[in-house]
């Protein structure tokens, strides 16, 4: 068997997430049909992340085994045979073998997201699916103050959704959390060890909430200190989000080899 990983953009906005659905179109339900075209042991996927509903992508991590009698194909031509079967809205950036240890969710070691907001009156109508809008000025530096709150191991149980299931721990580790602004454009950089559900989202909405007026940037102290998301701000739109880029350690970092 050899083992692939596929870094994968996409435009979530025609999608109910990256996980394949009971209802609804999943990314990997139209990265699988794909390589059900190429390969006949219909290879399943396995993804780094769960992206939800309306949320982005730019360098979503995944990764598959397949026959080696199969692959009849240099690795450098797979991303292009694969985007010939998939829509416009989903694209294979690269493909290249990996150790048969690799694996794109537990090997990953951080990621990293980007939250885009289009702060001005009129909507820009060229990233319309892409950012969200808000139109009341926004107090930038009482923003940025408030996301250097957010760095750190915290518990985080003020700014996630309820999965439906439960989970060990709602501690995660931020190693960045940023606020960037170019001309109407602000760009929200979050980076850390791992992410919980809508966490992103809840941390966005707030910071947002901060700029308006609505919160100081000293209270998410205390809605971190809470762990209740009754005390944290709202959750900030799905089609804001992309998944940026996932991190490997040296162990799981991959090492380009020839088929």
């Amino acid at each position: 068997m050899i083992k692939i990983k596929l870094t994968i953009a996409y435009d979530g906005t025609a999608y109910d997430g990256w996980q394949v659905q009971k209802t609804g179109t999943g990314v990997q339900e139209k990265v699988e049909a794909a390589l059900g075209k190429l390969f006949a042991s219909q290879p399943r996927v396995h993804s780094s992340s769960r992206t939800d509903a309306g949320v982005h992508a730019l360098g979503m991590v995944a990764h598959l085994e397949v026959p080696g009698a199969e692959l009849r194909m240099p690795l450098r031509k797979l991303a292009l045979a694969l985007n010939a079967w998939l829509p416009a809205d989903i694209r294979v950036l690269s493909a290249a073998r990996v150790r048969g240890d690799f694996h794109a969710r537990f090997g990953a070691t951080g990621k990293e997201y980007r939250y885009f907001v289009w702060n001005h009156p009129g909507m820009n109508p060229l990233i319309r699916h892409s950012a969200w809008h808000v139109a009341r000025p926004l107090d930038v530096p009482a923003m940025r103050q408030a996301a250097l709150f957010f760095v750190g191991p915290h518990d985080f149980q003020s700014f996630t959704a309820n999965p439906g299931y439960a989970r060990q721990s709602t501690v995660r580790t931020l190693k960045l959390c940023q606020v960037k602004r170019s001309g109407r454009l602000l760009t929200f950089r979050i980076v850390g060890d791992g992410f919980l559900y809508k966490m992103c989202r809840g941390i966005v909405g707030t910071l947002v909430q901060v700029g308006l007026g609505k919160f100081q940037p000293g209270d998410i102290k205390d809605m971190l200190t809470s762990q209740d998301r009754r005390a944290g701000g709202m959750t900030a739109p799905a089609h804001g989000l992309a998944l940026w880029k996932v991190h490997y350690g040296p162990a799981n970092e991959h090492r380009p080899r020839r088929a």
